[in-house]
């Protein structure tokens, strides 16, 4: 079996080696992004919730761009929620600025009791677009 193709982002934060995880792992043409959370670069949870939540999609970013990918090539979002009835209108909103327009790509919303100390996590599968494809491959 070959070893994980594992990806990292260039500024990586410090969760990755405190709880010994990849940011994502490349399998063929697809990504698979480990939850990003809105943590500063030390680890430590962004105080106000929807800082936190852009800034778990500026993560989200960072890993997607360090494997060649955008949010455009996002296919599948898995969110988890510490109080998803008090937390949905921020995270539409800043999911409304971050996604942009259809076709969107599948979403499952998922409340727990439990993000380590944050209260939003999202993880995703993605595309990763050949070199010699053109960037909006959704329109073939």
């Amino acid at each position: 079996m070959p070893k994980r193709d594992a990806v990292f982002p260039a500024n990586r934060h410090a969760l990755y080696d405190v709880h010994q995880y990849s940011a994502a792992i490349r399998s063929g043409d697809l990504l698979f992004v480990s939850g990003q959370v809105g943590s500063r670069e030390d680890g430590s949870p962004e105080p106000v919730f929807e800082a936190q939540v852009r800034r778990a999609f500026a993560n989200l970013r960072a890993v997607l761009t360090a494997a060649g990918c955008s949010l455009d090539d996002v296919i599948d979002v898995t969110t988890f929620h510490t109080d998803p009835q008090a937390q949905l209108d921020a995270v539409l909103a800043v999911r409304a600025a971050e996604i942009g327009e259809p076709p969107y790509p599948n979403w499952t919303a998922v409340g727990v009791t439990w993000l380590a100390g944050f209260d939003f996590e999202i993880k995703v599968i993605a595309r990763i677009p050949s070199r010699d494809e053109s960037t909006d491959y959704r329109a073939r």
